[in-house]
């Protein structure tokens, strides 16, 4: 079955560009102005949004991304606000794929089975729980399947092969390749180390793969476009947010667009 993360994959991989994943926390600056910044995504040339959901504790996460969950939840953001706030994105634009992406507590605080159902009723076409192993499957993965909703899994430079087929088992949407053993937004792997492991997943899986952790200029995103099948694009725009505010959309939607054009040039330029 085809749904929108798929489509948009097979869309991108049909004009030889990888896909452009972009992330920004919901309800960062305040719920209300987190819209306009989706739009701006869109607008940029984004191909599937992952939407943050404001957690107090973000471990995989960055000083950007921390300081953007305590913004966000100083404004009152709730679960309920980034279920309306998909919601409303949904209605907007009703074909470009969006991820809730956060970690398992405010996830699982009222049952699988309520979020599973609450994401579907607002349009939401994927789930990552960072902080939610394989091995744990049980706690949300049936419940998101059951939805029609992708649970997405994250696979490491730390994964290897006696672990990836569990990584895999139960996966959907796309496999997203986590490049650095560390936290977001500081560092970038090796461009070699890159494609060796992109190489490596895609000789296990049939999804597509996405390349994040570490992607901040045009220049790194196309040159990891050349390999993967997506290129997923967070702190930096987290942190435009940060600079500025309820100003931040055009701002946003600038800086997408370059990432944009640099990866759909890539591999021509490659070629």
């Amino acid at each position: 079955m085809q749904t929108r993360i798929s489509f948009a994959f097979a869309r991108t991989s049909s004009e030889g560009r990888a896909t452009l994943v972009t992330f920004v926390t919901g309800g960062d600056p305040t719920p209300a102005d987190t819209g306009a910044v989706l739009d701006a995504l869109v607008a940029g040339g984004a191909d599937v949004i992952e939407l943050g959901m404001p957690f107090t504790d973000p471990m995989a996460d960055g000083p950007a991304i921390q300081r953007a969950n305590l913004r966000a939840l100083g404004a009152g953001t709730t679960t309920a606000d980034i279920l309306g706030i998909a919601k409303t994105f949904r209605a907007r634009h009703p074909q470009v794929p969006l991820v809730l992406m956060g970690y398992a507590n405010p996830m699982l605080r009222r049952g699988a089975d309520w979020f599973a159902a609450a994401a579907k009723d607002a349009g939401v076409d994927g789930v990552i729980a960072v902080d939610l192993p394989p091995e744990e499957d049980r706690e949300l993965g049936p419940s998101l399947r059951a939805a029609g909703i992708d649970f997405i899994r994250l696979a490491t430079p730390t994964t290897d092969a006696a672990r990836l087929p569990a990584v895999l088992e139960g996966a959907s949407g796309f496999l997203y390749y986590v490049s650095v053993a560390g936290i977001t937004g500081l560092q970038q792997a090796a461009q070699g180390s890159i494609e060796d492991a992109v190489a490596r997943l895609k000789a296990a899986t049939d999804l597509p793969v996405a390349v994040g952790f570490g992607v901040r200029t045009p220049e790194q995103a196309a040159a990891i476009g050349r390999v993967a099948d997506g290129v997923v694009v967070g702190s930096a725009i987290v942190d435009i947010v940060a600079a500025h505010g309820a100003g931040a959309a055009p701002h946003v939607k600038d800086y997408v667009a370059g990432l944009a054009a640099a990866l759909a040039t890539a591999r021509e330029k490659a070629a």
